[in-house]
């Protein structure tokens, strides 16, 4: 009877003894998840306001009609421009400027020191825009970072609102993978945090192609946020659902001053108004 219970416990040892050693060499085993693919950025030194536009919209022949005495003249720049000889540029006419400062979550223009506080010194009124990448991160996580690296506002009377650069997308599908809806909504989102953390509106920089293809033509910013249209032709055309008129005309990729060519809808005193607070 002994040898019977004494058997039988020894056969309920060892297969104990198997099942950890199964369990043990499971354990030892190392299942391989694959790493998320790091953001590309590898467009962002070259990645400026109205690159795609242009590739994907083209340039209407004829030179910008617009009244110089109800039109300041300006331009925006960017880092692969290097840096920027402001004295010229003010020399030449600018009355302000907007700046690349920031793509995504990931890079920071590395000129933006030279280009951002070099117009300022030589007394241009300017600003800095992000380039949007919502197929990285959200809306209110790209303001944030915007803000942290020099999109902010001072009330200095020679800062501009910060603008948000949305258009085509330079690294795969035009719309960053996202529907209608969803693109409005990651737009709501960087607008408002932009707002809720610097107390002022952000422009938002677009073409009314790109507009409607990927927000439906989504009407609610025209109240809240100045437009930048991009249009490259003697005419600013149709705008934007929402948008009764733009604040500043991008009418050309290149001329007398450094990068694109803009007009502010109004004469100077409007941009400063701007820059000291006003809608």
């Amino acid at each position: 009877m002994s040898r019977t219970v004494a058997g039988h416990d020894e056969r309920r040892w060892r297969a104990k003894l198997a099942g950890a050693g199964a369990l043990a060499a499971f354990a030892s085993v190392v299942v391989a998840v694959p790493a998320e693919a790091a953001p590309d950025y590898s467009l962002a030194a070259t990645n400026f306001a109205g690159t795609q536009i242009a590739l994907h919209e083209g340039v209407v022949p004829g030179s910008a009609r617009a009244d110089t005495t109800d039109q300041t003249l300006g331009h925006d720049v960017s880092g692969h421009q290097g840096p920027v000889d402001w004295a010229a540029a003010a020399a030449g006419g600018a009355k302000f400027t907007y700046v690349k400062a920031t793509e995504g979550t990931g890079f920071v223009n590395p000129q933006y020191g030279q280009q951002y506080d070099g117009a300022h010194a030589a007394g241009l009124i300017r600003g800095a825009y992000h380039f949007a990448r919502p197929d990285i991160s959200g809306g209110a996580e790209q303001a944030e970072y915007f803000i942290a690296h020099g999109g902010g506002w001072r009330s200095d009377g020679k800062t501009l609102p910060g603008a948000l650069d949305i258009e085509y997308n330079p690294y795969g599908d035009v719309c960053y993978g996202k529907n209608q809806a969803d693109l409005t909504a990651w737009i709501t989102d960087f607008t408002r945090t932009y707002l809720a953390k610097v107390k002022r509106s952000a422009l938002i920089y677009t073409s009314t192609a790109w507009w409607k293809q990927c927000t439906g033509n989504a009407s609610k910013f025209g109240n809240t946020n100045p437009l930048w249209l991009a249009r490259y032709g003697p005419e600013v055309g149709e705008l934007p659902a929402g948008w009764d008129k733009q604040s500043i005309w991008q009418f050309a990729r290149g001329g007398g001053l450094p990068g694109d060519q803009n007009y502010y809808n109004g004469p100077f005193g409007r941009v400063v108004a701007l820059a000291g607070g006003a809608a």
